[in-house]
């Protein structure tokens, strides 16, 4: 009921600030308004607002913002359209992204005011569209911030354990009195501990994974044979645990999955209806069921993703050599791999405060 409200609110609020912009204005709104939300339309007309009453001060159009027609519109230059961004920047004191912001509503108007409204002899409103000539701001976010970002999706410290045990054991207790999810558990449980340890002990991709076969796995070596990106055959390293968890997943594979001697994947699903056939496990289906143990863990932002990340963090808090990490994860560029440096993790911190306690601190 309060969504409506305020939404309700929100068009009365667009209403009234459109009686104030020119008529094209308000076709264009017209037009977005089964598209977009209330909101972010006003946002628009905000935008608008600052952009045409800049005009009027600029003496780009002497009268009524209402007024500006389209040919003024038809006529700008980059330079001016460059002041007006210059002017959102020094004078207004927005940021960058903002400013981008107020030029995408901007474009938006200028691209339906040249490609899709039309006069009544078919031709376009504006010949000239000055704002498809500006480029947006150039935002590139430092290292430290997409760590910091990271920081809080992945798993970090004894999560990594927690997690992993979650899945293995914890999720079925917790659904115990429910009898499908129990049971739908209990046919996958070491399947999908597998899973999650296996991208938790290697920090494999998702297509890297679902695309193993049983001849893929190295037993004595603690590898897994992949293709990587640019069609390059690699073996990965893996965990004990990892390792530990496969092969139990290994000795009910067949009984569990009534698996034909033909079936070559690692990784599969169970037989669907009366005359389904066990198959390779989808990409889709190892999502979803990440996204299903994350979720009751209480930490939803995991993604299959996020455990390759919480992998490559723990990975260089213990190890700390990044050009053995890019070959572990696949990566074409050091500068990718260079991220996880910047990841704060207590763990590594503990230790090194526990190196300048005095001994009987730490016994």
């Amino acid at each position: 009921m309060m969504i409506n409200q305020s939404k309700q609110q929100n068009f009365q609020k667009l209403q009234a600030l459109l009686n104030e912009l020119p008529w094209y204005v308000e076709e264009y709104i017209n037009h977005k308004l089964r598209k977009l939300s209330t909101a972010s339309l006003l946002n628009y007309c905000h935008d608008y607002k600052i952009f045409f009453n800049w005009m009027i001060h600029e003496q780009l159009w002497t009268g009524n913002m209402k007024d500006i027609p389209l040919e003024r519109l038809e006529k700008l230059t980059v330079l001016e359209v460059e002041g007006f961004l210059n002017f959102l920047h020094y004078q207004l004191q927005n940021k960058e992204l903002t400013v981008n912001r107020k030029l995408s509503a901007l474009k938006s108007l200028f691209n339906y005011l040249q490609n899709i409204a039309e006069t009544k002899d078919l031709k376009p409103y504006i010949q000239r569209n000055v704002m498809a000539k500006i480029e947006f701001n150039d935002i590139k976010e430092s290292m430290e911030t997409k760590a910091n970002k990271m920081e809080g999706k992945i798993l970090l410290g004894d999560e990594y354990e927690r997690f992993r045990l979650f899945v293995a054991q914890e999720y079925g207790e917790l659904h115990k009195n429910n009898k499908k999810v129990y049971n739908f558990y209990q046919l996958n449980k070491e399947r999908d501990t597998a899973i999650i340890s296996l991208i938790l002990g290697s920090g494999l991709r998702l297509s890297e994974l679902v695309g193993l076969d049983l001849e893929d796995i190295d037993f004595s070596k603690y590898t897994a044979r992949v293709i990587r990106k640019g069609n390059k055959e690699q073996y990965v390293f893996f965990s004990q645990t990892a390792m530990d968890d496969l092969k139990e997943y290994l000795a009910v594979r067949e009984s569990k999955y009534q698996i034909d001697k033909s079936i070559k994947a690692l990784f599969v699903a169970a037989p669907m209806g009366p005359k389904g056939k066990t198959r390779r496990l989808t990409a889709r289906s190892v999502e979803k069921l990440v996204e299903k143990y994350a979720k009751a863990f209480g930490k939803p932002s995991l993604s299959v993703h996020k455990l390759r990340h919480s992998f490559a963090t723990r990975y260089h808090a213990e190890i700390n050599d990044v050009p053995k990490l890019r070959r572990q994860l696949g990566h074409s560029s050091i500068q990718t791999t260079m991220i996880y440096t910047h990841i704060k993790n207590d763990d590594l911190k503990i230790a090194v405060d526990k190196m300048d306690m005095p001994k009987e601190f730490t016994e």
